[in-house]
């Protein structure tokens, strides 16, 4: 049999030592040094703009390769890096589910697709299924608008390829 007093001395010491081991707080953020910059402030989007998806429609069914055909309405498409008044450059979120952060820069990979040169159409190659699909347009420094310049999120279907099927003549 267990010596039933060494387990009474081990539960003690563990409850007596519990909030001697419980993690310290995190600290307080360090204060932002003197020299470092401040953030630039956020780019003024003008009232009435309007991004939107051309093509294909919402609910569209599609085949890849397929092109997507960016809209805008009340401000001017530019490259990346320009500091052209009222303008901006396209993202396209393909499958993005979690909404875009309205302050800090839009990632560039798979999911979001940066458009830098001012382009406003593309061709995606999609593998058969359901996707979304949303376009953000970022400033200079690929920072969202504020207020947000967002189209809607569209849902499109892409279908398999079908093979073409061979014609065969009937003979009389």
């Amino acid at each position: 049999m267990k010596n039933p007093g060494a387990t009474a001395v081990f539960v003690s010491c563990a409850l007596a030592c519990a909030p001697a081991m419980a993690q310290a707080p995190n600290p307080a953020p360090a204060a932002p040094s003197a020299d470092a910059p401040a953030p630039a402030p956020q780019t003024q989007a003008p009232a009435g703009v309007k991004l939107y998806v051309i093509s294909p429609a919402n609910g569209a069914r599609v085949r890849s390769p397929f092109v997507v055909q960016f809209g805008l309405k009340g401000m001017g498409v530019t490259q990346a890096g320009s500091s052209a008044p009222n303008a901006g450059h396209h993202h396209l979120l393909v499958d993005v589910a979690e909404p875009v952060s309205e302050t800090a820069v839009i990632p560039s990979d798979k999911s979001h697709l940066h458009f830098g040169g001012g382009q406003t159409e593309t061709t995606l190659d999609l593998p058969p299924g359901r996707h979304t699909l949303q376009l953000v347009l970022g400033d200079a420094k690929h920072r969202p608008f504020t207020p947000l310049v967002a189209s809607q999120k569209i849902e499109i279907v892409v279908v398999s390829p079908t093979k073409k099927r061979k014609h065969r003549r009937h003979s009389a």
